[in-house]
């Protein structure tokens, strides 16, 4: 018996594994009532009956075909690391594609076990599964669980622990006496296959052959390129295509879709003689909110009518808190001012470090709900609606539905949407996707807005910002239009994506996707932007400008500014700001861009630090700073915002599109993204001059 072991859970997308596995494993990682969520494989370990299990959350995968990356991650891991259980996660009101990709899993020789998941809503949809049955028919043990109330986790991990330790050659041997029989044209087929196959013993040792012949039937192209490393490769890919043509002209269709007809007639037989349905003649509550959400001419409109109030209510709500913090910075930092001696100590702690991170921190209450109310639309499954809304205006800019989820992960954190991509099975719909994400809002950029926005926007901050977003989606599909256009010819691959019930919310999930947001972005504040701060302190007070008589007989104000220009950061300000003034800004604007690369919410504790230091005497909030500002307008503070809006993204997301595109495509994205981003922004400025707009 082994003490350790390694436990896959598998399925489809929404199905609820990242449900299960945060259920085993004690973990919070976010789930979400749309496709997509899980893009890499997660790992967390758990002890259960004196067993040590290291559980991992594969991607969701419909099939183990190799169409995108998150496929070929979820059957490699499978393949190559061989885990001692799978848990074969599946909606108990949708069984018919869920046992579809079980099969498979069956094929591939893995111990699995089934998770009726969702069984709640089974009952109350009036699905009812004879589970017994289920079981004897598929040759695999089944258990009902309720993964977001942790119903049935112990029995499954119970069954899952039986099933691990019962694995035997014997067993192995039972369980492919088991297989799906396909027929016998295409048995005759595989039966030839395998017998060539095992001609070489090393791989007889690392592939299940009956599944790789299965594989090359449906003319698999990852299982074709595995010949290469086959004594007999060539034979058996002459075989390979032979059988597959001989059956395209027996069955007059596609190979691959014999293989699959006959995939789910056994399913469907399993799932008639298995599931019976309470027969219901009024429409849903699902169906009728459909009605009014997806309607052709409202869903749109009611879209946009949706993310305006988001921003609303999102100021309104956290106008006070807002306040109140950046309140406490004050006073922190008059009472810093009055404890520490004056020098580059006190200098260090009030204009460096409260500066620096307090305007970042007095934004957290925004961060909380903002995310807050984002995380009700993921969860109760409009946001996979919205999918569906925007699919056929995205198709002409050349891209499909799919690519709206990952630019509404965007809106969040540029890094997971990017990686999100993968599930898209077309490579240029992937490339062009993560290309056009940056221009999503993440949270680090709404520090800066919400600055600007309440500073030069007072009357109407959430429009403002509102505008900003917009903008963002905007581009985005417009450089989509110019990347398909140009370097990424091509038709987009078909959209089918199916649509979640409507679901509550649960406070838990709530709970800990604001937690887990929110907890990072302080993380960020309290390591990444503290260390920026202190270091942009330094380059704003290093070198010191030499004492003279003729000095010190200038205004405060005036050798406060004279010594921030003869610093560091001065001193390399300068040199930008011939880039940045045609834009409206001058060389401390420039310099805070250029922070930004590090992270966004760096940007506000650059401002914070300069303005501090340009005005020591003024112990006023840095909106306050900046509105005293003869150079700032609400022209400017809206070219500033779409500026930051545009530019580059910050390096973990750079790192990010490097991982999943390569150089090459690295280097266009930051190479357009400067330019078109300088460009828009003179634009603006100046038709904003030109009509004396916001001066």
């Amino acid at each position: 018996m082994k003490e350790r072991l390694i436990v896959a859970i598998a399925g489809n997308p929404n199905c609820g594994k990242t449900t299960i596995f945060n259920a085993i494993t004690g973990a919070h990682h976010k789930v979400g009532n749309y496709p997509g969520v899980t893009v890499e494989k997660r790992e967390g370990h758990c002890r259960f009956r004196d067993r040590q299990l290291l559980v991992v959350d594969l991607p969701g995968t419909y099939s183990l075909t190799a169409y995108s990356p998150d496929e070929v991650a979820a059957r490699d891991f499978l393949l190559n690391e061989k885990p001692d259980v799978v848990i074969d996660v599946m909606d108990s009101s949708n069984l018919e594609r869920h046992l579809y990709l079980c099969l498979q899993f069956k094929e591939l020789g893995v111990p699995v076990i089934g998770a009726l998941n969702m069984a709640d809503e089974a009952e109350a949809a009036g699905v009812q599964i004879d589970a017994a049955q289920l079981s004897r028919l598929m040759g695999i043990p089944l258990v009902r669980t309720v993964g977001s109330q942790d119903r049935g986790i112990e029995d499954l991990l119970q069954a899952a622990l039986a099933l691990a330790d019962a694995v035997s050659p014997a067993s192995l041997a039972e369980a492919s006496r088991h297989q799906l029989n396909y027929g016998s044209e295409l048995e005759e087929r595989l039966a030839g296959l395998v017998a060539l196959l095992q001609a070489d013993t090393v791989f007889l040792a690392r592939y299940p052959l009956r599944w790789l012949a299965i594989k090359l039937l449906e003319k698999d192209v990852d299982a074709y390129a595995r010949l290469a490393d086959h004594l007999q490769g060539a034979a058996v890919r002459r075989l390979a295509e032979e059988s597959a043509h001989w059956l395209e002209q027996h069955f007059g269709r596609d190979a691959e879709i014999v293989v699959s007809e006959q995939r789910y007639a056994f399913v469907h037989g399993a799932v008639q003689e298995t599931v019976t349905r309470r027969l219901v003649t009024r429409q849903t509550l699902t169906e009728n909110i459909d009605k009014v959400l997806m309607n052709r001419l409202l869903g749109l409109p009611f879209f946009l009518l949706v993310m305006w109030g988001v921003f609303k209510l999102t100021f309104a709500l956290g106008e006070a808190p807002v306040g109140w913090m950046d309140s406490l910075f004050g006073v922190l930092g008059g009472l810093a001012g009055r404890l520490l001696p004056e020098g580059l100590l006190r200098s260090l702690v009030v204009d460096g470090i409260i500066g620096g991170i307090g305007g970042v921190f007095s934004f957290v209450p925004l961060i909380i709900i903002l995310f807050f109310l984002l995380s009700i639309l993921e969860d109760t499954g409009y946001m996979a609606r919205v999918a569906f809304i925007t699919d056929k205006f995205l198709h002409i800019f050349g891209l499909h539905g799919q690519s709206f989820l990952p630019m509404i992960l965007g809106f969040g954190c540029s890094v997971p949407a990017i990686m999100a991509t993968r599930t898209l099975r077309g490579t240029r719909d992937r490339i062009v996707t993560a290309l056009v994400v940056p221009f999503m809002s993440c949270g680090a950029k709404l520090p800066i807005y919400v600055l600007l926005a309440g500073a030069f926007f007072p009357a109407n901050p959430a429009a403002a910002v509102m505008a900003i977003y917009g903008s963002g989606v905007a581009l985005a599909f417009l450089s989509a239009l110019l990347f398909k256009s140009t370097l990424l010819r091509g038709e987009a691959t078909p959209f089918v994506m199916e649509l979640p019930p409507y679901r509550s919310p649960t406070w838990r999930g709530l709970f800990w996707h604001v937690g887990e947001k929110t907890l990072t972005y302080i993380k960020k504040a309290g390591t990444v932007i503290l260390l920026a701060s202190v270091l942009i302190w330094a380059a704003t007070n290093f070198p010191a400008l030499p004492q003279t008589a003729q000095l010190k007989t200038l205004p405060p104000a005036e050798q406060a500014r004279l010594s921030l220009e003869y610093s560091l950061a001065g001193r390399f300000g300068r040199v930008i700001e011939p880039l940045v003034r045609p834009l409206g800004f001058d060389w401390r604007i420039g310099v805070a861009a250029v922070t930004g690369f590090a992270a966004k919410e760096i940007v506000v504790s650059t401002l914070g630090v300069m303005y501090a230091q340009a005005n020591s005497d003024d112990s006023g909030s840095l909106m306050g700073a900046l509105r005293a500002d003869p150079l700032f307008s609400p022209l400017v503070a809206f070219c500033l915002m779409l500026f930051m809006l545009i530019i580059p993204p910050c390096f973990a997301t750079l790192a990010t599109i490097r991982a999943e595109l390569g150089w090459k495509w690295l280097g266009v994205s930051v190479a357009y993204l400067l330019i078109l981003g300088w460009l828009v922004t003179f634009a603006v400025y100046n038709v904003g001059r030109l009509l004396a707009w916001g001066l």
